[in-house]
């Protein structure tokens, strides 16, 4: 079984019978480091006293910042810097002078073990000069205190993107729309936190480190900068990860660079891992926007004209630069042509946690924004959401579509295949959608409120700019294939072996795949932004095919046959249509290594294969190499783009404002399946986190920057009884950018649930919904306010369609 098949899994039997290895089953003698984190979301750091802190039996040393030599001490990395990013910060390792958000990191304690390390920490008295807090997007805009002293306004960024004349496209239109949305910040919550063990070999003087992360290699390069080793003496490697939604593709955190410092530095081996309360106020957190919508559009529901401000709260730093903003502002316009379009956004500091992408990365605000759009529109003309979204979709034969945009590669925002209307056509089947004012007739008639919303999007995937892969064929014919990026449950295993297999022509079974482990593969970029399979797979993919051309080369050599005339199948070369003549794969690998000592009964038998090789040609030819390996790298042009529906039904309780999804329902495009089984694995885990971020999470600061629901007691998840059975189907327009054809699908289950879930309320309550998450208590005022200002509207009394305002 290969491409395209629906292979279970193979990855889950070591793992679900506990012989996985993360972090913390590592280094189980090493030293243990833990942090003194700031209690305040902005003060000034006037003293640490450290004396309590030394009667602690079993502590190995304290650092502050002071101590902290060269690059070490210096501010992290500010990754991804862009023109736009006129105001960036990153923080410090541990903090100096000034602390900007609760939890930023003020002194490092190396112990014995844990406990002691946790003790000493809770006896190290540091003082504080609190400063004026700034907490979210209001207090920020108005300026009245700043994050940072140097920052005008507490604005990081202003990025401005445009096409066509907006303001003249707007004032002509037949009808114009003004509003504002928002959703609030939520976050990852991998169930394994961030961790870090290091080890320094001084006679070597090289470093090995094991990260819980997304990005190994990057990892390895800054911890070289850092501690200025050369590259090639830091191996970093990402044992199993237990999730990571990209809290972890950051790099490096402040332990990333101090744990490996500190075991250099004391020669011993040194490690920190995160509890979950230092997830909460230490990692990272996402979401949090504000949007001013302007809309012009004719009487079909057309947008003649679009323009979007959106505030975007970065928290106390930005060291992933302002990716999160540039991808809301684009990936918004969905699989719609406006007539003309302006997004401008202002990125703004905050004494909150930072903010860095995690699974969407922007893309469920942005398609919060069209897709609140589309239904105002819809609402205000009386017609139906659907239809309202076939007028503006972009059409199969407008492939390649331009948007006229810059993505968030830096490249054209051009979109390479896809069937918008037949991806609505298939969900609206899947979910009822035409027969639904009869299911609404019959709830009303038993006293049960339902709703029914819809969304659409298009995700931007497969993000540059490279990925290598790399495979080798043993003279057991066992196939190895490696690369650099990371695994974090995204079944790499299974989906990497099922493309080697079927461009080898050897059964999965033989097929291994490392990721993660620099010491395999140095050249990496890392898994992120639903790029792995495009990105690596088609690396893979090229690798294997120059492994089966030397092989096919070398086996028609022995079966003095015409390379062209040769296939591979389970393993075995041989002559199209003639079983007869062949000569296993293992086999091949001998003969590709003229060394020619009988090791085993495999190289002793390769000796009938291998003829005399003419005297005027040395054993290994000029421009090759010994061994039956490949390795290839794939870089696009562009980003390729994946696109889907969702729609839901909900019900509403008349009495608690409690919401129940009854229905879910999911299309997508990826291009050709690799495994549909995947597919829908990651379809299933991306809606359960839609849901989450729709309807029980959030991040709830007080106004002195204190996180009020900073553990699993406060801070709601949906359990599997929340999540509701997921019914998808599938459409595969092939990518035309990339030799297999394929899209990312990792983000796709997430991106639109906001909006489905705000649409369906708001259809079933008669009651605006333009923020998320809705939980009870939110549905519940929303039904008082619009009770005391006379907007709660009646039903459209149309299939499909919309409430219609009260005028």
């Amino acid at each position: 079984m290969g491409f395209g098949e629906p292979i279970e899994r193979r990855e889950d039997p070591r793992l679900l019978t506990g012989q996985g290895r993360f972090l913390d089953d590592l280094g189980r003698g090493a030293l243990a480091a833990a942090f003194v984190r700031s209690p305040h979301a902005h003060a000034r750091v006037l003293d640490i006293d450290v004396t309590d802190a030394l009667d602690v039996d079993g502590l190995v040393a304290v650092y502050t910042w002071e101590d902290l030599p060269g690059r070490v001490g210096e501010p992290l990395p500010l990754l991804i810097p862009h023109p736009a990013l006129t105001h960036g910060r990153t923080g410090y390792p541990l903090a100096r002078e000034v602390v900007r958000h609760v939890g930023e990191p003020v002194a490092m304690v190396v112990a014995r073990d844990r406990y002691l390390a946790e003790d000493a920490v809770e006896r190290i008295r540091v003082e504080y000069e609190p400063l004026p807090v700034v907490v979210g997007l209001e207090a920020a805009e108005r300026a009245e205190h700043l994050v940072h002293d140097d920052v005008p306004g507490n604005v990081g960024a202003v990025l401005h993107q445009e096409v066509g004349d907006v303001d003249a496209a707007i004032a002509a239109a037949p009808h114009v729309l003004e509003f504002r949305l928002g959703i609030e910040r939520s976050a990852s919550m991998p169930l394994e936190g961030r961790g870090v063990y290091a080890r320094w070999d001084a006679d070597d003087r090289s470093l090995r480190v094991y990260s819980s992360t997304q990005a190994s290699t990057s990892v390895r390069a800054a911890i070289a900068a850092k501690l200025e080793l050369p590259p090639g003496k830091v191996e970093v490697i990402a044992p199993d990860v237990g999730g990571g939604f990209g809290v972890k593709i950051v790099h490096p955190w402040p332990e990333e660079v101090l744990v490996p410092w500190a075991a250099r530095l004391l020669g011993r081996e040194v490690k920190w891992t995160e509890d979950r309360r230092e997830h909460f106020v230490a990692a990272a957190h996402e979401r949090g926007q504000a949007q001013r919508v302007r809309v012009g559009f004719d009487d079909a529901g057309r947008v003649l004209g679009m323009d979007v401000r959106i505030l975007h709260d970065h928290g106390a730093y930005t060291p992933y630069g302002i990716i999160i903003p540039i991808i809301s502002s684009t990936q918004l316009l969905g699989p719609y042509k406006p007539g003309a379009y302006r997004a401008e956004v202002r990125s703004l500091y905050t004494n909150t946690l930072i903010v860095t992408p995690y699974r969407g990365a922007g893309r469920p605000q942005g398609v919060f924004c069209m897709e609140r759009t589309m239904d105002r529109i819809a609402d205000h003309l009386g017609l139906d959401r659907a239809r309202v979204r076939e007028a503006n979709f972009i059409q199969p034969d407008e492939f390649p579509y331009d948007q006229g945009l810059t993505f968030q590669d830096g490249r054209p925002l051009i979109y390479d295949s896809g069937d918008y209307p037949e991806l609505l056509r298939k969900v609206k089947d899947l979910i009822g959608w035409d027969g639904f004012a009869r299911a609404r007739a019959e709830a009303e008639a038993a006293g049960r409120r339902i709703g029914i919303g819809v969304g659409c999007y298009v995700e931007g995937t497969g993000v540059g700019p490279y990925e290598g892969g790399h495979v080798e064929i043993d003279s057991t014919g066992r196939v190895h294939v490696s690369t650099g990026l990371t695994s974090q449950g995204q079944s790499h295993q299974t989906v990497f072996a099922q493309i080697a297999a079927a461009e080898l022509g050897v059964p999965i079974e033989d097929v291994t795949v490392t990721t993660g482990d620099t010491r395999r593969f140095g050249y990496a970029v890392g898994t992120f932004a639903s790029r792995a399979a495009v990105m690596s797979g088609n690396a893979i993919a090229l690798a294997c095919r120059k492994v089966r051309a030397k092989a096919l080369r070398i086996a028609g050599e022995a079966l003095e046959a015409d390379p062209d005339d040769l296939e591979i199948t389970d393993g075995v070369v041989h002559v199209r249509g003639d079983r007869s003549a062949a000569v296993p794969l293992r086999t091949v690998a001998v003969l590709s290594n003229p060394l020619r000592y009988a090791f085993d009964e495999e190289a002793g038998r390769a000796t009938q294969f291998a003829a005399a090789a003419p005297p005027d040609r040395p054993p290994v030819p000029h421009g090759e190499e010994p061994g039956l390996e490949g390795r290839d790298y794939y870089s696009p042009v562009r980003s390729t783009f994946a696109a889907g529906a969702h729609a839901a039904i909900v019900e509403t309780d008349p009495d608690t404002a409690e919401i129940r999804i009854l229905r879910y329902a999911v299309v997508h495009d990826c291009g050709r399946l690799i495994n549909p089984m995947v597919v829908e694995g990651q379809i299933h885990g991306g809606v359960a986190q839609g849901v989450a971020g729709a309807l029980y999470e959030r991040m709830a600061y007080d106004e002195s920057g204190q996180l009020l629901n900073a553990s699993f007691m406060d801070f709601l998840m949906p359990y599997a009884t929340e999540i509701p059975r997921i019914e998808t189907g599938h459409l595969e327009t092939p990518s035309p950018l990339n030799p297999l054809g394929i899209k990312g699908a990792g983000e796709a289950g997430v991106i639109p649930v906001s909006a489905v879930l705000a649409s369906a309320v708001e259809d079933a309550e008669g009651i605006r919904v333009d923020a998320m998450p809705m939980g009870p208590d939110d549905l519940y005022r929303l039904r008082l306010r619009a009770r005391d200002d006379g907007t709660l509207r009646t039903r459209a009394g149309k299939a499909g369609a919309s409430r219609t305002a009260a005028r």
